[in-house]
């Protein structure tokens, strides 16, 4: 039985090429299709043809209201298309069939429209009021910047290209996107249901490639005005870097190191729960995870003892099992660096109060599996403590009053997420407001919302996402001044012309 080969968009065109990638089943290690391998020449490829298509104006020409019909219309693609995004989506990233739905399905779906909504009520010009002297009137419009690269991970390809490529081609621009090579099926997919809807061939291109090579090539080609760029903070150091060759705009959404506060007021039922979602979701592959769990000590031992209790009813296993809690990881090379994490870990000095390891059993003979594990005796200076684990990992940390609580979550590089578990909402906002994280949630994780911005303080980034004024960054302000005095005397500044010109 062959298996289905997938090739990169460049104009409109299917292209391929000799070199491929081989897509791996994570719960399996079955090889599940192959992929074109794009190379510099192919994103040099794909930035000409967004140029072109954007001067031609084919789809920047065109009135908010009819890209926003295109969005609806691609919303309506995507839904029709909902069990084959869901099926390849778990397979080749390994996310569960739930999740799959979540991330691939509903939550784009419902971005598509709330952009569409957004572009219905958006005014890119703004009158500027009479001011003088000199007399001078005008406007501001907001205009878009051209040719944009967005570069995406393999955790959720669907979601976080989403969040890039929508705002940039609902403000008129034209758009390069480079796919995680582990994970392209179902951005082209993306590509193909906006293409269906009504965008024009290429508008938007979709490339794979190494990130050595092809990210690079993006990062630091002249004709690129914007990258959005989701990873790690190692990676997104050098995005930026190359991207300031030409002073092109970045967002970088990167690491995390998500502080998770339980207050001693807490419900601790709800708050266990909470806690294990917070560091638990897609097996902790995502930046935005809570990786350290605050407890005060006068409730720590209580509060670890339930939730060991409430993880040994966890499934692990086939993700593509309704059934399922929680799948493997993305690759050996993931399953690995975790692994290797819990050994420093361990010779640190913290405990392993659950898992720790690879699951046991027949099933777990093949694919790349980790326990959920909780780690208690942490101190925020361990190294588990201090860099992303990006697994199953959590690390519990003691502390003493508020403040002491505060200063821990603080100590850290990162300032992605952070949350506070509280019965008291007046104490649980005076706690938000010290954080520094872009984003901090209360009696709950994850709370990722297409209406409020989403990014990171310190090494977790620059730039927002979704939100109010997610178009702003993939426009350009114009400010057009009209003169309005007749008397040329009356506006120059230390040039005045006695004598009036003869015409």
């Amino acid at each position: 039985m062959s298996i289905p080969h997938y090739r990169m968009i460049i104009g409109g065109a299917e292209i391929d090429t000799d070199a491929r990638y081989e897509l791996i089943n994570p719960a399996t290690e079955e090889v599940i299709a192959t992929a074109a391998k794009g190379d510099a020449s192919h994103a040099d490829a794909a930035v000409a043809e967004a140029k072109r298509t954007f001067e031609s104006g084919i789809w920047r020409n065109l009135s908010l209201a009819e890209r926003a019909e295109v969005f609806e219309k691609a919303a309506d693609g995507l839904e029709r298309r909902a069990d084959e995004m869901v099926r390849l989506t778990t397979l080749e990233d390994g996310t569960t069939v739930r999740l799959s739905n979540v991330f691939s399905v509903v939550m784009p779906s419902a971005n598509l429209r709330h952009f569409a909504q957004m572009l219905r009520e958006y005014n890119p010009e703004s009158a500027g009021d009479l001011v003088g002297p000199p007399f001078q009137s005008g406007k501001v419009r907001r205009e878009p910047l051209g040719v944009c690269a967005a570069i995406t991970p393999w955790n959720f390809p669907v979601a976080l290209g989403a969040w890039k490529i929508l705002p940039a081609l609902g403000m008129g621009n034209s758009v390069v996107l480079k796919t995680d090579e582990k994970t392209p099926i179902t951005s082209l997919i993306l590509a193909e249901i906006l293409k269906e809807a009504g965008l024009p061939d290429g508008v938007l291109n979709v490339i794979t490639g190494d990130g050595e090579t092809v990210g690079a090539q993006l990062s630091a080609h002249p004709d690129v005005r914007k990258i959005a760029f989701t990873g790690s903070t190692e990676v997104g150091k050098k995005v930026s870097e190359a991207s300031a060759g030409n002073l092109k705009r970045v967002t970088l959404e990167l690491g995390g190191k998500g502080a998770n506060i339980v207050l001693e007021d807490a419900d601790i039922r709800t708050a266990v729960d909470g806690s294990i979602w917070a560091f638990l979701m897609h097996t902790g592959q995502a930046c935005e995870s809570g990786t350290r769990l605050l407890l005060p000590s006068s409730i720590h031992d209580e509060f670890v003892d339930r939730m060991v209790e409430r993880l040994k009813t966890i499934v692990i296993g086939d993700p593509s099992n309704p059934a399922t809690d929680i799948g493997p990881l993305i690759s050996a090379e993931q399953r690995d660096r975790v692994l290797r994490y819990l050994d420093i870990a361990k010779k640190e000095g913290a405990t392993v109060a659950h898992g720790g390891g690879v699951p046991e059993g027949e099933q777990f003979s093949k694919g790349f599996w980790v326990e959920p594990t909780v780690l208690t005796d942490v101190t925020n200076d361990m190294t588990v403590a201090r860099e992303e684990v990006f697994g199953p990992v959590l690390a519990v940390i003691r502390y003493d009053s508020v403040e002491e609580a505060i200063k821990i979550a603080n100590d850290t590089e990162y300032g992605l997420t952070a949350g506070v578990w509280s019965e008291d909402l007046t104490a649980a906002m005076s706690v938000a407001e010290q954080l520094e994280s872009g984003a901090v949630w209360i009696n709950d994780w994850h709370m990722i919302n297409q209406v409020y911005p989403f990014g990171g303080f310190k090494q977790s980034g620059q730039g927002r996402e979704l939100g109010p004024n997610a178009f702003d960054a993939y426009t350009q302000e114009k400010a057009i001044q009209v003169g309005v005095e007749k008397k040329l005397e009356n506006r120059a500044y230390g040039l005045v012309l006695s004598t009036p010109s003869p015409n």
